[in-house]
């Protein structure tokens, strides 16, 4: 593989207010380069015969919400009623029937499955029962290491997180993202902090070998004190994980839209050297609980035990097919996106189509720029690794990049590969940046 000298930069410093945009990088090459005339690449690659030792993934996003968070760009729905979530579920359904019947499943079983959304738990068990036993009959789920469910706090019970357990959830994700219910209501969740022992309690009780909490740091109202009040209460609870993201402002959210309405260009939220100290503070006080930090946004109560399957083999080239509206998809080197209406999913299910909207098949240099700026959430990534998937040598490739990120005092590399450190990891999104080829550089992200 050819490597690419993408020489001196000299873009300006990144403003530390908190402004209108994407911040976190979840995929590569951006978004805004996945197209519609490419989708037939798409079908192209189902038609593949997978390489035996490429691990499969199953996501599925349920896009249903008791309310819309003002900070949410995820394509969800409030309001619809029961027949129009069973239309949706079956058109899943239909789905999934639709990819068993490609060559890229090959025979393979999903090593993880992802519920997603929007709100898995706002499904009742009647829902959800119908839906799982029809996706384990289509592809058997016992080759599964991991099968995650992410849950709203307030649309728990007894007897949904029984039967959650009993189909196999094996990681339950909780989105706390705080305790303070002004701040909570501020920021548009539904739940409220009562909610959250609850159903704490009750998840504990169900038995679950792995429960996450997400916190979000600089959320809108958030002060110093609060979010010390915040980390206290998670750390008290003692979940097997946490996760602690910094607020970002997408577009097309409820606070990007307010903002361009009165013509602001400054986010009403912490600037990103407070919300770094924040993570930072959190992060230290779970360390000081005996916790360990795996990656930018992840502290472990036991690394043994905690393993998350779902990011470590994506982020490692892992097959995922995405189910639902607008999910994604990574297969057989190709990517491609849902369409992003409920309406135009489903009408293409129910015409027996597979609802692909966008696509793009990166070249085998994307493709290495894609997992070593993945792979750098983890904190650290190999050379040798990459040398023997890639034949790229990481530190010719990026010699100037990882220079100038080592000269700030943020990372160290050597022949080994290169190990961020925590005020690095703290701040590796915005860092990742330098990463991107130069036809992906200063693009719109999403």
């Amino acid at each position: 593989m050819q490597v690419v000298t993408i020489g001196n930069r000299t873009d300006e410093p990144p403003k530390e207010e908190t402004r209108e945009g994407n911040y976190f990088v979840s995929n590569y090459p951006p978004f805004s380069f996945w197209k519609p005339e490419r989708a037939r690449e798409a079908i192209a690659a189902l038609d593949q015969t997978p390489p035996a030792d490429t691990p499969l993934g199953i996501y599925v996003h349920i896009p249903f919400c008791r309310k819309r968070c003002h900070f949410c760009y995820f394509k969800v729905y409030t309001g619809m009623d029961a027949t129009q979530i069973e239309a949706y579920l079956d058109a899943v359904r239909k789905e999934l029937a639709l990819y068993v019947e490609r060559p890229i499943i090959g025979g393979r079983k999903p090593r993880f499955i992802y519920f997603g959304g929007g709100t898995p738990s706002f499904l009742s068990t009647k829902q959800l029962g119908g839906l799982v036993d029809e996706m384990k009959r289509l592809l058997p789920w016992d080759e599964a290491e991991e099968v995650t469910f992410e849950c709203e706090p307030g649309t728990l019970t007894e007897g949904k997180l029984k039967m959650l357990h009993e189909i196999g959830v094996t990681r339950l994700s909780l989105g706390i993202e705080n305790f303070n219910d002004e701040l909570l209501r501020a920021n548009g969740r539904a739940h409220v902090s009562k909610e959250i022992d609850r159903a704490y309690r009750f998840s504990r009780a169900a038995g679950f070998p792995q429960i996450n909490i997400d916190l979000i740091a600089g959320m809108v109202g958030e002060t110093e004190e609060n979010w010390r009040e915040t980390v206290r209460r998670a750390v008290e609870l003692a979940p097997d994980s946490v996760t602690i993201y910094q607020m970002e402002v997408p577009f097309n959210t409820t606070i990007s839209k307010e903002m361009r309405s009165h013509g602001e260009e400054v986010a009403p939220v912490a600037g990103w050297p407070v919300k770094r100290a924040w993570a930072n503070y959190g992060f230290s006080e779970f360390e000081a609980a005996g916790y360990t930090v795996t990656s930018a946004y992840t502290a472990v109560r036991d690394p043994a035990k905690a393993a998350f399957v779902y990011r470590n083999l994506l982020w490692a080239g892992a097959d995922m097919i995405g189910l639902g509206v607008s999910s994604f998809s990574h297969v057989g080197g190709t990517h491609y996106q849902n369409e992003h209406q409920y309406e135009t999913y489903t009408d293409r299910l129910i015409n027996g189509e597979l609802p692909i909207f966008r696509a793009l098949t990166p070249a085998p240099l994307e493709r290495f720029v894609r997992e070593f700026i993945l792979q750098m959430k983890l904190g650290s990534v190999s050379r040798p690794y990459f040398l023997g998937k890639y034949g790229v040598d990481m530190n010719e490739q990026f010699h100037f990049e990882l220079s100038a990120i080592r000269d700030q005092g943020f990372l160290t590399f050597d022949d080994q590969g290169a190990r961020l450190n925590r005020q690095g990891l703290l701040q590796v999104d915005r860092l990742l940046h330098q990463f991107f080829l130069p036809e992906h550089r200063n693009a719109r992200y999403a």
